[in-house]
Parts: structure tokens; sequence; C-alpha cells
């Protein structure tokens, strides 16, 4: 089995601030994590004026608007992280919600995109990110085969190459409804490689799914769980994600290679215990 590829979700558990957005670009690092991933919003584009008028209270202000506005960060920051990143050498990349968004992205040549599970409906910017021709993780909560295949048959058109990630959009997820035999039915069904973004609290089915042959794992990280943000109940702290991690590559080493051989460790013992 080939390396399963970590995606670290900083996701908006930065908070807006490039100082927290740092610290765990370097716990990512430290912890043996593949790539970054940011989230980027053009605000007033995603969502309506009347909601962002609407009340909420946060460490920004009581609108929405303040609330959305306070965790989405600049074009100063982005090349801040883009080098930041660049320095730790660790690939970063983002989930567009929006085709100025996806545009604002491209300034930074980067290696991957991502497509959020609540943008498998938006074909408009579907169609932008396929046209880049880049490797493309495709998250698949709250979607139907039809769904999903009218999605693929896009990237295909645009000859994008692209890799599902099997995903339960609950947050948090509980193992129970991981449902992670349709990691083989995806990889099946659509002959390419399936991965698994999971917002689980723990790790069982993230293991499990390595176990049944995903080939990319994507978690929300956070410093604390207990941290403003919509997102940090459904992360994973410092520990908890080295820990995974360390988990994870032995899990692969643990899969094998699926061959029916005696190794020479189990062959002394068949020489002690059969004669």
């Amino acid at each position: 089995m080939k390396r399963v590829i970590f995606l670290a979700e900083i996701g908006i558990n930065h908070n807006g601030d490039i100082k927290i957005a740092k610290q765990l670009i370097d716990i990512a690092s430290e912890s043996g994590c593949d790539v970054v991933k940011f989230q980027k919003r053009m605000i007033d584009i995603v969502y309506t004026k009347k909601l962002l008028d609407s009340p909420r209270q946060s460490p920004w202000g009581t609108t929405q608007r303040q609330q959305k506005e306070g965790l989405e960060f600049s074009q100063e920051q982005y090349a801040e992280i883009d080098n930041y990143c660049r320095a730790k050498k660790i690939d970063w990349c983002a989930s567009a919600w929006d085709v100025d968004s996806q545009k604002f992205l491209r300034q930074f040549n980067l290696k991957f995109n991502k497509v959020a599970s609540p943008m498998l409906g938006n074909f408009e910017l579907l169609e932008e990110i396929a046209v880049e021709k880049k490797y493309t993780f495709i998250s698949t909560g709250m979607s139907t085969y039809d769904e999903l295949d009218a999605v693929i048959a896009l990237f295909e058109k645009h000859n994008c190459p692209y890799e599902l990630m099997h995903c339960n959009s609950t947050y948090p997820m509980e193992p129970e409804d991981a449902n992670l035999l349709l990691i083989p039915k995806l990889r099946e069904r659509y002959n390419c490689k399936v991965g698994f973004s999971s917002h689980e609290t723990g790790f069982v089915a993230t293991l499990g799914a390595v176990a049944l042959g995903a080939t990319s794992i994507e978690r929300h990280i956070t410093l604390d769980r207990e941290m403003y943000g919509s997102d940090q109940k459904a992360s994973i702290e410092p520990l908890e994600l080295s820990t995974m991690l360390k988990d994870i590559r032995m899990m692969e080493k643990a899969l094998g290679n699926g061959e029916k051989t005696l190794s020479e460790k189990e062959m002394a013992i068949r020489k002690k215990l059969r004669g």
C-alpha cells in the first residue's frame, strides 16, 4: 500500500489570527502531515445581505458580517502563509466557496485543489476548479450517487485528476455513522482513489478507513477544542494528532502486501512447533 496523504484541515480554526495559523502549521509539520488546508470565501458573494446583517455574537462584534469577516485572511496574510509553508516544507491548499475565491488562490500556484462537500452543487465553481487540471480532493458528504456522477463527469470532461473523499457531514461525527464500507464501494463504482474526510471524536474510524484502503485522510486540527469556533469540537488537538499519525503509519505497515507467504520469523516458529 502506498503512503496515505494526510491533510490537516486548519479551516477557520485560526480565528482570523495569523499567529494561531502559524502555530497550527508548525504542529502539522512536526506531526508529519503532508498538507495544511484553509477555507477561502468572498463574504458578499457567498452570503446574502440579509444573513450578513442578522445578529450573531462573536469576538468581532454582534452581526454575522463581523463574525465572518473576522475569520477571513487578507491577501497579505495569505502571502505570509504561503511563505511560511514553503519555509516549513509543507504543502498548503484551500477549499474555495465561490468562483472569485478560486481565482484568488491561483496566484499561489498551489499543488492541490479541494472541493468541500457543500460545494458539490455549485457547478460554476466546480468548472472553475476543473479547468485548472490540478489534482483535486473531492469530499462527498451530503451527496447522492446521481450528484457524484455529475461532478465526476465534469472533472473527467476536463481531464482533471481527482480523488474522492468519503465523508459524513456531521460535526462531530459519531463513529457508528462513519459507514466505512462505502469506501471500497466508491472505489469500485468510480475506479478512482478514495480517501476519508472525518469529523469524528477520536480516530477509530480514521484507522478503519486506512485499513479499508483509504488513500488520503483529512481531519480538522485545533490548538484547543474549547476555543471559539463552529469546527473546534470536531477537531483534534496536537497530542492526539501526533499519536494518530503514528498509528496511521503503523496501520500502513500492518496491512502488508496481501500475499500468503511465510516470513523468516514465522518459519522459525513453524520449525519449533511442527518439528
